[in-house]
């Protein structure tokens, strides 16, 4: 029978295959999901409460082209384990690392969105050895505001209701209501059943209570920081652009926290252009990208 579907045909199921042995990273005792795509230096994405690794799905689809791209799943979300009991923003910074080995990463460029950035910025400040660019979406270095909101609306009101009313409050006001930004954030709202409140409230916590402001003036990592020109984040994203050396600091029109996802091409622009700044773009089109030096 898989005679009949031919040699696309069985590419296509090869590639199902491929696809179902989903990679983890167990090395911290909490199971991580992450997806590799393309060749290259790597490019490791980090995403935001509260969405999965699909946040940098624009990113993905034109960055691996250039890099190899590796998506996580942080802890709470997605496919990865779902710990409630109390953690630090440090285990959770351990986790992208814990995935790096697994994929024999030495050097890589790394990028976070909101809680994503914040690990971010530890891992630039902790491993700047290992670390050679950080894209910091959001960039909020003091712990974060509107925690216990927050720990209130998915501990206490509930998943189904509060998502995608988060979700809203991260995006610029109108795109909500046009049809892209429905069809997308429902995308996230479609894996509510494998979400639990507590993990996503012990992440907040995690958040909240790490401050790296006081070390951004030791930051050796080329840093860029973008905000979307609603962005909730967008006063403490200027703030930790101006306190680490020769940070560029980035702002989005008509987007919102989520400004990855509202305006991909304006998104990608800015990063392409910081990137191939510090010479991690190649001068080629459809070329993999290598380490500068």
């Amino acid at each position: 029978m898989l005679c009949s579907y031919g040699l696309n045909g069985w590419n296509i199921l090869n590639d199902w295959n491929n696809r179902k042995a989903m990679p983890y990273s167990t090395s911290n005792g909490v199971k991580i999901y992450y997806e590799v795509s393309g060749e290259g230096f790597p490019f490791v994405m980090i995403h935001a409460n509260p969405f999965d690794h699909n946040l940098w799905m624009y990113q993905i689809a034109h960055f691996s082209t250039h890099f190899k791209v590796i998506a996580i799943d942080i802890r709470g979300y997605g496919r990865s384990d779902k710990p409630t009991t109390p953690f630090s923003l440090k285990e959770m910074a351990d986790d992208v690392l814990g995935v790096c080995r697994n994929e024999s990463v030495n050097e890589a460029i790394v990028g976070g969105v909101s809680v994503g950035s914040g690990m971010a910025l530890l891992l630039g400040l902790d491993h700047p050895e290992m670390f050679k660019t950080l894209i910091l979406v959001g960039g909020n270095s003091g712990g974060a505001g509107s925690i216990d909101d927050r720990i209130h609306g998915y501990t206490k009101v509930g998943i189904e209701k509060y998502h995608i009313q988060h979700l809203k409050e991260l995006v610029a006001p109108d795109f909500p209501e046009t049809k892209l930004g429905k069809y997308l954030l429902n995308t996230f709202v479609e894996r509510d059943p494998w979400l639990s409140g507590e993990s996503i409230g012990q992440i907040f916590r995690a958040r909240g209570g790490t401050d790296m402001t006081p070390r951004l003036g030791s930051m050796k990592v080329p840093t860029l920081v973008i905000n979307g020109e609603y962005d909730n984040s967008l006063a403490a994203g200027k703030r930790t652009a101006s306190l680490i050396p020769g940070a560029v600091h980035k702002v989005l029109p008509k987007t919102g926290h989520a400004c990855c996802i509202e305006d991909p091409a304006g998104f990608d622009a800015f990063v392409s252009e910081f990137l191939g700044a510090h010479g991690f773009m190649p001068a080629a089109p459809g070329k993999p990208a290598t380490a500068k030096g």
